[in-house]
């Protein structure tokens, strides 16, 4: 098991940065892929970002990309989300999870794949 607690969500205008944080306890952090998804009013949840349990290879959905990075530091059992250039349309809750892969480094970017979730955090972006 491992426990997901994210933070660092609020209200921003346009064109301003946020940083998320997810922390994870439980196990041992560097064994998981960790993922970022968001979920807006009446959407379905969208995969934001993933990052390898190494942290060596990442991936973002393409409405982030070239704006959003996903980090993470495992001495801290901690993984990031630098969201710059914030647009109204990335006004959702967000979601950190976490999947076990065993020994492979390497990323999911669907729901299904994560076994555990956070409670996730408000990200307001007002235009």
């Amino acid at each position: 098991q491992v426990q997901l607690v994210e933070s660092g969500g609020g209200l921003v205008q346009a064109g301003g940065s946020l940083r998320l944080s997810c922390a994870a306890s439980g196990r041992t952090f560097s064994s998981f892929t960790m993922g970022w998804f968001r979920q807006a009013p009446g959407k379905e949840r969208d995969f934001v970002a993933a990052i390898s349990r190494s942290g060596g290879i990442t991936h973002s959905g393409d409405s982030v990309k070239g704006r959003f990075t996903i980090s993470r530091d495992n001495t801290k059992n901690t993984v990031y989300l630098q969201m710059n250039s914030l647009k109204p349309e990335d006004t959702a809750v967000y979601f950190c999870a976490a999947v076990d892969l065993g020994w492979r480094d390497s990323v999911r970017t669907k729901q299904k794949d994560y076994d555990y979730w956070g409670q996730g955090t408000q990200v307001t972006v007002s235009s």
